[in-house]
């Protein structure tokens, strides 16, 4: 199912998705080398040490699912429910709303998008409507949801 898209809209779709891809890359590689920021920010968060690893190998395979283009789609399920943790994490803590428990929605907002706006079959699953112009002689500037 080959398509072609536009030059703009796929290296929008690419930035997106490597916004995510490096930033997901990071944050796992500090927890596997179990920087002390990395282990410092978990056990804050109530973590103990010893699962530091285990979120950093976690995240760094469903990034490695999300780089690569035949399991993209499975990459993105998997680090919207790590995004998900996230979310929870940040609740539990009362932790500033628009700065920490909303940022794991932001990403997720670029995994998605980034998926979308190169993958025609997401495209047909999940359709956006258009507005569009209806003409008729009663009403000239009438739109309507198609």
């Amino acid at each position: 199912m080959k398509h072609s898209i536009s030059k703009s809209r796929l290296w929008t779709a690419r930035v997106m998705s490597g916004l995510v891809t490096l930033f997901m890359l990071f944050d796992g590689i500090t927890k596997l080398l179990k920087l002390s920021v990395s282990v410092d920010g978990m056990v804050e968060m109530g973590f103990a040490e010893h699962h530091v690893i285990t979120i950093g190998i976690l995240a760094l395979l469903s990034t490695i699912l999300y780089a690569l283009p035949q399991t993209s789609v499975l990459g993105a399920i998997i680090l919207t429910g790590f995004f998900g943790g996230v979310i929870a994490t940040h609740i539990r803590l009362d932790n500033p709303l628009f700065s920490h428990t909303l940022f794991p929605v932001y990403l997720a907002v670029l995994t998605w998008g980034g998926i979308y706006l190169r993958d025609k079959r997401l495209q047909i699953i999940f359709p956006i409507k258009q507005r569009r112009q209806i003409t008729d002689k009663n009403d000239f500037n009438r739109t309507n949801m198609s």
